[in-house]
């Protein structure tokens, strides 16, 4: 407590000011243009990755990155993040963002040791087609290689189950709406992108990178 106590102090006498302006912009309301959907991970910080400023993302975080499909009859609060950031703010992109050694996506491979977090457990079956689908498409990958195709392949089923909601099906069918896949490999800071076309992760800037290196 007493490192975060220091670290207010120090945004409060240091930082603040620096950002003026721009906290009293913020303060007439916000105009994000992108909603940025990662893990609850410590390992990952969205701005610090991206480099943004505070007004700039509009964020869910939850252990594995995940968005439940619709569902009429349950309200929870993913869904109803991503429809005040689709209908209401007007976000032009959403990113569905994984990233490397993943706890969540371990957990999913080896669902028997997960008795003791019931809860855990029981959320992780939002990631159930993942499951599947590496099953179906990797089933001699093992170790560190299986995990990177559950993360990437769990970035994908997220980015199908967001296609359920209301309000991004009607963003995207009018072509307002943009959504990508990305995953992020904390150990080099590299970021990956999943090409729709050749249906492969690069990085983000074009290169050949390898993200199962």
């Amino acid at each position: 407590m007493d490192k975060l106590l220091r670290g207010v102090k120090d945004f409060q006498e240091n930082v603040f000011e620096s950002l003026k302006d721009t906290f009293d912009t913020l303060a007439k309301g916000q105009q994000p243009e992108t909603l940025f959907i990662t893990c609850s991970d410590s390992r990952i910080d969205p701005n610090l990755v991206t480099q943004t400023k505070p007004g700039e993302l509009f964020v869910i975080r939850n252990a594995g990155n995940m968005i439940p499909p619709y569902s009429p009859s349950s309200a929870t609060g993913e869904a109803a993040t991503v429809e005040y950031a689709v209908s209401a703010l007007g976000v032009k992109e959403i990113i569905v963002c994984g990233h490397s050694q993943c706890g969540a996506m371990g957990g999913l491979l080896d669902l028997g040791n997960l008795d003791a977090l019931p809860t855990v457990k029981a959320w992780l079956g939002n990631a159930a087609s993942t499951l599947s689908t590496v099953k179906q498409k990797y089933p001699d990958a093992t170790g560190d290689d299986l995990l990177a195709h559950t993360i990437q392949s769990n970035v994908l089923a997220q980015l199908d189950n967001l296609r359920t909601h209301p309000s991004v099906a009607a963003a995207v069918a009018t072509g307002s709406l943009k959504l990508t896949g990305w995953v992020y490999r904390f150990e080099t800071g590299e970021v990956f992108r999943y090409d729709e076309e050749s249906r492969l992760y690069t990085t983000v800037f074009g290169g050949d990178g390898d993200l199962l290196a």
